[in-house]
C-alpha cells in the first residue's frame, strides 16, 4: 500500500460539500472520503459538518468508530 498523501486543516476545510464536491471528514489523524454517503449529503451530518476533524465529537454519536471501516482513508492530518 502507498503512503497516504498529507492534508492540511485548510485543505481539509474545503471538502465540506459546500467549497468544493468532495466531503471529507478527519478521525484520529486519517481523513476520509464520505462523498457518496447518502447520511453526509451536502457536508451534513445530523449536528455534525464535513470539512473538519470530528474525533472529539464521535462521543455524540450513536455509533462507534467502527462506522470508519466503511470508508476509504484517503490522506493523512498535518
Amino acid at each position: 500500500m502507498s503512503e497516504l498523501p498529507i492534508y492540511t486543516k485548510s485543505q481539509l476545510a474545503l471538502r465540506n460539500g459546500q467549497d468544493k464536491p468532495e466531503v471529507w471528514i478527519a478521525y484520529k489523524g486519517l481523513i476520509y472520503d464520505v462523498t457518496r454517503s447518502r447520511l453526509w449529503r451536502n457536508g451534513k451530518h445530523y449536528e455534525h459538518w464535513a470539512g473538519q476533524d470530528l474525533t472529539n465529537e464521535l462521543g455524540d454519536a450513536p455509533h462507534d468508530e467502527w462506522v470508519f471501516k466503511n470508508f476509504d482513508a484517503i490522506g493523512k492530518l498535518a
